[in-house]
């Protein structure tokens, strides 16, 4: 069931496959390393061989070395857990425990990642070098990546690379030389969809850096003529409030794992003229399921039914997608089951169709109770995002023994007050009357506060947490 079918093609044989990896890297804030490089196999292991058929834990503290380690193993080992940078070393018995982890690739100590049996340990390096890969791929590798839930132990959702690649078109996409990257974390679905993309296409890859600031990622990113860079609309919105956003020129700006409102995508493509702007809908569960190229909040209501290889309904108000780039399962015996009875995956996000629109309200689990009234946080940030001395905002709950919870806002605005841009108290006064005039009574803020920053987590999405 395991072994490897005929037709699966490995990342290192995407790569050997790629009709030209001339000139194509992959680049963090440190090395360099060729495609031809890690086609060839690095040395990242001393004896890989010692990994193949095994369930092995990728816990490493830098991307570039996970991305080498994933060409490595996939079609080697048997199942690949990929844990983010941020994971609680508190969760790494469960993980091990659940994934029936009996091999280790980490540069950390062994002992702190809370080995509950003796297993295979396999030190890797900050550096990369060259090595020569004689393994043959031998097994379809199980891809196992962790949500970011807020509260309790991640779940570890089962896929393929085939259902990870699913919305990735193969070959040449574009006559000048194509060079990705992400403020995403390779480690976590949005930052490990492009580098398959930079992988399976054979284009190459500028990877971010957690110490660095904005500003010089964004600077080497252009030195290194970046072409397409994606992020989430948070992360976007943090780059756009400095003069760093000119320092990249790119030809495709993506945004996915939030909702994108219009204030976030007219500013991109106010600032990207001539880049194509796209929004894109995907989860680690369900996979990449449409992507919106029209530079308008939400997506035409035709994208239901019209989007060739993906199923998509609403019902009982959220988004339910089946295709095959959902998730398998969850790993766990008494994990819970990722899709209905007719394979269908519940996204938790909630839809609203206005005429031929269809726009997004935000998560299921995200509403504020306002005296029995649901009020949607994205729906407010979407308004007050329109002011035009507003960066970006975070409504969420404040607890009132009157109505259960009052909704409260926080605005980051474009110019700081030290600066000669406008005084914060009229922004509030004026943030206020937008929010009167566009929303029910419920729904307005019943304070707005001025922020000098909102909390970006790991994730690269704004942290959620109501006071």
């Amino acid at each position: 069931m395991n072994q490897l079918q005929n037709d699966c093609v490995t990342l290192r044989e995407a790569l050997i496959a790629s009709p030209d990896l001339a000139g194509r890297f992959i680049l963090d804030a440190e090395q360099c390393i060729p495609l031809t490089e890690l086609a060839g196999g690095s040395a990242l292991y001393s004896r890989g061989e010692e990994l193949t058929g095994r369930s092995v834990l990728l816990a490493t503290r830098y991307q570039l070395t996970t991305a080498a380690a994933l060409i490595e193993l996939d079609g080697i080992a048997r199942r690949i857990v990929i844990c983010p940078p941020d994971m609680p070393l508190g969760h790494f018995p469960h993980i091990i425990e659940t994934a029936a982890i009996d091999a280790i690739v980490s540069d950390r100590n062994p002992v702190q990642l809370g080995r509950a049996r003796p297993m295979y340990f396999s030190p890797c390096a900050r550096k990369i070098a060259p090595g020569n890969h004689n393994g043959k791929a031998s097994h379809q590798t199980e891809w196992v990546l962790l949500t970011s839930g807020t509260t309790g132990v991640p779940k570890l959702v089962v896929h393929t690379l085939a259902s990870l690649s699913g919305a990735i078109a193969r070959g040449r996409t574009s006559e000048k030389p194509v060079v990705w990257s992400t403020f995403y974390d390779i480690r976590r679905y949005g930052g490990l969809q492009i580098f398959l993309r930079a992988i399976l296409t054979g284009t190459s890859l500028i990877l971010s850096e957690s110490e660095e600031s904005t500003t010089d990622f964004l600077s080497r990113a252009g030195s290194n003529g970046v072409t397409h860079i994606s992020g989430t609309p948070s992360q976007w919105r943090r780059a756009l409030m400095s003069s760093s956003a000119h320092l990249i020129q790119p030809d495709y700006a993506r945004l996915s794992g939030e909702a994108a409102d219009q204030a976030v995508l007219s500013s991109l493509h106010n600032v990207y003229p001539k880049a194509r702007i796209v929004h894109a809908f995907a989860s680690t569960e369900a996979g990449v399921a449409f992507e919106v190229g029209d530079c308008e909040a939400g997506f035409p209501l035709a994208v239901l039914s019209d989007t060739p290889g993906v199923e998509m309904k609403i019902e009982e108000g959220t988004l339910r997608v089946r295709s095959n780039r959902t998730a398998n399962r969850y790993l766990g015996d008494h994990a819970p089951r990722i899709k209905d009875a007719d394979g269908f995956v519940d996204t938790g996000d909630l839809i609203e169709v206005r005429g031929d629109r269809c726009c997004f309200m935000g998560r299921r689990d995200g509403i504020i109770n306002v005296g029995g009234l649901k009020v949607y946080p994205e729906e407010v940030e979407a308004v007050i995002n329109r002011h035009p001395e507003v960066q970006m905002s975070l409504v969420r709950a404040r607890k009132s023994p009157v109505t259960g919870s009052l909704v409260v806002a926080d605005i980051v605005l474009k110019q700081p007050s030290s600066t000669d841009g406008p005084d914060p108290r009229s922004v509030r006064d004026d943030v206020m009357l937008l929010c009167r005039e566009a929303l029910s009574a419920y729904k307005v803020p019943a304070a707005i506060n001025v922020v000098p920053t909102l909390a970006i987590g790991q994730s690269g999405k704004v942290m959620r947490q109501n006071a």
